[in-house]
């Protein structure tokens, strides 16, 4: 398409993407999320943030004593910011848009609403595993939780879909 089109089909539409947040956890699903989220900044020439959040594993507690000490993150966060800046460096040679990559420390929900007010995002683009019943009970849905509290749109990519890009 040329880049005429594109700017036309972009006033056409009325929507302004200018920054994309894109929570990664390495899984095939979010990597999904992160081909969306590229063809995005493509279309509306956005520029595409990834974000790994690191998740402390907190300790068993049984009638409010703690059963062991809390585990930390034993060079995790290297090993994952090395990870994303590579994932990022080679999604942004294939495109013209920008990639950048951050890691961050806490709950995931949270922590990807914080990016997405500091970087002032215009849209996450976000996977689910779209588990039901005693999974979503137990594990939580992050996306549902990102989709509640965030400030700008979320688009939430499922595994079991008809493809778009």
């Amino acid at each position: 398409m040329k880049t005429e089109e594109k700017v036309v089909r972009r006033k056409l539409a009325g929507i302004s993407l200018k920054r994309i947040l894109v929570p990664i956890d390495f899984s095939p699903l979010s990597k999904k999320a992160l081909q969306y989220a590229l063809r995005f900044g493509d279309e509306f020439g956005a520029d595409v943030k990834l974000l790994h959040v690191i998740e402390p594993e907190v300790p068993p507690v049984f009638d409010g004593f703690m059963i062991a000490q809390p585990i930390v993150a034993d060079g995790n966060d290297a090993k994952c910011a090395n990870r994303l800046k590579d994932l990022a460096s080679s999604m942004a040679v294939r495109g013209s848009n920008r990639v950048e990559s951050a890691v961050r420390t806490g709950l995931a929900a949270y922590e990807i609403v914080e990016a997405a007010k500091e970087f002032a995002v215009d849209l996450i683009v976000i996977a689910t595993h779209g588990y039901t019943g005693w999974k979503h009970f137990a594990i939580g849905s992050t996306a549902e939780r990102v989709a509640r509290a965030a400030p700008c749109p979320v688009l939430v990519v499922r595994q079991k879909e008809h493809e778009f890009v």
